[in-house]
């Protein structure tokens, strides 16, 4: 038997917030992770 697939109910997890709910989105670092090329970053030799 298989397990029952979840089914979305249209109702949010009470305990877990959305990220961008919780973050300012128009702080200057919420912007500046915006603007960086954080794939070119991943693929640098030494970077983590």
């Amino acid at each position: 038997m298989r397990p029952k697939e979840p089914r979305d109910s249209g109702q949010h997890d009470l305990l877990r917030s959305r990220l961008d709910q919780i973050l300012d989105t128009g702080h200057a670092l919420a912007k500046l992770a915006r603007t960086i090329d954080w794939d070119f970053l991943s693929q640098k030799p030494g970077a983590v």
